[in-house]
C-alpha cells in the first residue's frame, strides 16, 4: 500500500480535548479549549499546554502563573467546542455553557464541577514556539470525582466517557482493549 507524503504537520492524533480555566487575579475568570496538552513527567508530576498568545486566557496565565486542566467527557462535547470557538473577551462562557465554577485548593483559577478530573497547575516556564507558547507546569494536586470510582475505589476514567480531538473532529474513546503490560502478562492457571 502506497502512502502519500505531506508537508510537515501535526498528525499526532487523537489528543485529549480539555477545558483550561484561568483567572486574572482580579475576579475575571475564563475557560477555553486546548487540545495541545500532555504529560511531561510523572515524578515530579508535570504537564504542559500550548496556547496562542492571541488567546484571551494567555495573558491571564502568564500574569498569575496558574491554570487548571479540566478533563472533558462526551457529555461536555458541546461546551468543549463552544469554549474553543468563542472568546472570553466577548462573553462569560461559564454562564453560556452552564459550567459550574468550584474553588481550587492551591490556585486562584476555578475548577469545573462537571469535569471528572481537575488538575491544578503552576507554571514553571514559558517557551516561545512558533504559533504557540508552551506553558510547562508543575501539578499541584488532582481532583477526581467520586462518581467515577470503581468497586475497588480506583478511578475509572472510561466510566466518564472521555472526549478526544482528532484533526478537527471530536470522538469518544471507545472500548478498552487492554491494560498496561497485557501483551506480556502470563495468564494464571485456574484450579
Amino acid at each position: 500500500m502506497a502512502k502519500d507524503i505531506w508537508k510537515p504537520g501535526n498528525m499526532l492524533y487523537p489528543l485529549p480535548a480539555v477545558l483550561v480555566t484561568a483567572t486574572d487575579g482580579e475576579g475575571n475568570d475564563n475557560v477555553f479549549t486546548v487540545a495541545w496538552t500532555g504529560t511531561v513527567s510523572s515524578d515530579p508530576a508535570m504537564v504542559y499546554i500550548s496556547v496562542r498568545p492571541s488567546r484571551h486566557s494567555y495573558d491571564m496565565i502568564k500574569h498569575t502563573g496558574q491554570f487548571v486542566i479540566n478533563l472533558t467527557t462526551e457529555e461536555l462535547a458541546k461546551a468543549t467546542d463552544y469554549c474553543g470557538v468563542k472568546s472570553g473577551r466577548d462573553e462569560d462562557k461559564f454562564k453560556a455553557m452552564n459550567l459550574t465554577k468550584e474553588e481550587a485548593k492551591y490556585v486562584a483559577a476555578p475548577l469545573i464541577k462537571e469535569s471528572p478530573v481537575n488538575i491544578e497547575c503552576e507554571v514553571l516556564e514559558i517557551t516561545h514556539l512558533g504559533t504557540h507558547d508552551m506553558f510547562l507546569a508543575k501539578v499541584l494536586c488532582v481532583h477526581a470525582d467520586e462518581k467515577y470510582m470503581d468497586s475497588k475505589g480506583k478511578f475509572d476514567l472510561a466510566m466518564a466517557a472521555p472526549l478526544v480531538y482528532s484533526h478537527g473532529q471530536y470522538y469518544g474513546v471507545g472500548k478498552k482493549l487492554g491494560r498496561f503490560g497485557f501483551s506480556v502478562r502470563k495468564n494464571k492457571k485456574r484450579k
